[in-house]
């Protein structure tokens, strides 16, 4: 099989030759691998022969983004950068891949406010590279993946805020649909576009976990979010029926599981090793959804041993068994902490794992 086919075996538990690998690094983790292992033009992906590559971010019909300045009051500081749905992101020097988020919906106070935000609109005719670049990655044998891992609720707390979108949800009702039904119909145009080029994945996600708690209630999520996600997913299976969706949320989430498993959700990504036991999940749900992560980014990868590492992606490789459904990989980017002596013990355990049949 090749890489691509390899994968979508696993991840529909049909089976599968060898284990892949998969992680992402920080900046400083990728120049020392070029440093010391790869040489300076190397792509650590291409080196570690991962499976897949994602097609790429799809492009708005407008990119001029001073259209979302007034919301600011004109201007933004020099460390300030404006993405393309207008939330503000402030760094400083030691920031890493996180910023301080301003939003441009905070003060809004009414439902026209909301619909008359410049929500960013992404046609077919901006998009027409997307069928291109897949059919270059499955040239290659290697699958594709449409990303747009902040999908609903994420991306309108960005905008709104998240205060502000929480109490909307609890006491303004018009104000939440309003806020909530404009970035599902926008995620929902990505969604497609993604899905008609042919990609092999749609990697949705928002984080609605925290480290020992869901961050709503389950009464606020099923009114607000779950409906919305179930929509998506359904109209891109209407046209896609063999896409693989993937759902990403940090944190404790087991309450949720059963909802995003009725939505649609083919493989749930991370399984954050200090939030939730992996063999516990599996034993309720792995007959029902594939899994993607379970190697604790904040434990065992930064701070256990090579031999702890690989025991655990063994371990979580036997639990799952022969038929597949884990694709075993560190749950989060990996950070300046993590010793380089870990990530190739985690893509030894890989490459040498003999599954149990």
């Amino acid at each position: 099989m090749t890489p691509r086919e390899n994968l979508l075996h696993l991840l529909r538990r049909e089976g599968y030759e060898s284990v892949p690998v998969e992680f992402f690094l920080c900046p400083s983790l990728e120049k020392s691998f070029r440093e010391q292992i790869g040489g300076e033009d190397s792509d650590y992906m291409e080196y570690f022969q991962m499976p897949w590559r994602r097609v790429g971010e799809l492009l708005p019909d407008d990119e001029d983004r001073s259209r979302f300045l007034p919301y600011y009051g004109g201007k933004v500081g020099d460390n300030v950068e404006i993405d393309e749905w207008g939330v503000g992101h402030e760094s400083t020097p030691t920031s890493m891949h996180m910023t301080k988020m301003l939003h441009p919906l905070e003060d809004a106070e009414t439902v026209e406010e909301i619909q008359a935000y410049p929500i960013p609109v992404y046609s077919r005719e901006k998009n027409e590279w997307l069928k291109d670049k897949v059919k270059e990655l499955h040239s290659r044998g290697l699958a594709s993946v449409g990303n747009m891992q902040c999908t609903i609720w994420e991306t309108a707390w960005y905008i709104r805020g998240m205060e502000n979108l929480m109490m909307d949800m609890l006491s303004d009702e018009e104000m939440a649909d309003a806020m909530l039904s404009m970035i599902e119909k926008m995620s929902t145009d990505r969604a497609l576009l993604y899905a008609e080029a042919g990609v092999d994945i749609l990697y949705l996600g928002d984080d609605i976990g925290m480290q020992h708690s869901i961050m709503m209630s389950e009464e606020l999520y099923v009114k607000w979010l779950f409906p919305r996600l179930k929509r998506l997913i359904g109209k891109v299976k209407e046209i896609r029926p063999d896409i693989i969706v993937f759902y990403h949320s940090c944190g404790y989430i087991e309450p949720f599981i059963k909802y995003l498993i009725e939505a649609g959700v083919d493989v749930l990504n991370p399984i954050q090793a200090e939030c939730m036991e992996f063999k516990e999940i599996y034993e309720k749900y792995g007959d029902q959804i594939s899994f993607h992560g379970t190697i604790g980014t904040q434990t065992v990868m930064p701070f256990g041993t090579p031999e702890e590492v690989k025991e655990n992606v063994r371990g979580n490789l036997d639990i799952a068994g022969a038929k597949g459904g884990l694709f075993v990989a560190p749950t989060h980017l990996l950070e300046p902490e993590v010793p380089w002596e870990n990530i190739l013990a985690y893509v030894e355990a890989c490459r040498t794992y003999q599954k149990k049949v």
